[in-house]
């Protein structure tokens, strides 16, 4: 019996441990959340997409590389105004174009795709774990109000109560926006 209740013991500690780790990481979370709205508010704020300008550039572009105009394409590629990554790549493109690697321009969407993948990596992680967190933040605190519920302590109770709360709010919130 009293290895059964020192196992508990133990499990519980352990358990009750784990509330601060929790807690800085959801606050981290909640931070990261943050972040990513302003990077998406002015994202959108930027935006500006001029798709008949992008297809007559992408047009123009295409028959100069099919004639080996490739100063001409790489000029046409310069002159493109859209989104920051659209303009990078334009500008890389037209780096590699002049220097006649129509095959390294391949190479180049590659890489961009690569880096799009682990940007969006992020909120996805971002997405999975808030979420767990928040739930860990609320499991953790309710075994020490059940205890105050016990004994009376209603201060004790309403205290992990609201931690438990607390946490399932920022865990959701962080997930939403991931």
């Amino acid at each position: 019996m009293s290895m059964d209740s020192s196992l508990f013991q133990m499990m519980y500690t352990l358990s009750s441990s784990l509330l601060y780790p929790v807690v800085i990481l959801l606050l981290l979370s909640v931070i990261m959340s943050l972040v990513l709205i302003g990077e998406f508010i002015s994202e959108y704020a930027k935006r500006h997409r001029n798709v008949k300008e992008l297809e007559q550039i992408g047009r123009n572009v295409q028959e100069n590389v099919n004639n080996s105009s490739h100063d001409d394409a790489a000029a046409h590629l310069l002159k493109l105004d859209q989104n920051q990554l659209v303009t990078s790549f334009a500008r890389d493109a037209a780096d590699y174009l002049e220097q006649n690697g129509k095959l390294s321009i391949e190479w180049l969407s590659e890489e961009y795709e690569v880096r799009m993948t682990k940007r969006l990596e992020q909120t996805k992680i971002l997405s999975t774990l808030a979420p767990m967190l928040g739930l860990m933040g609320t499991l953790i605190p309710l075994g020490p109000a059940l205890i105050g519920l016990a004994q009376g302590d209603i201060l004790q109770l309403a205290n992990n109560l609201t931690i438990a709360f607390a946490t399932t709010v920022l865990g959701l919130f962080a997930g939403i926006v991931g």
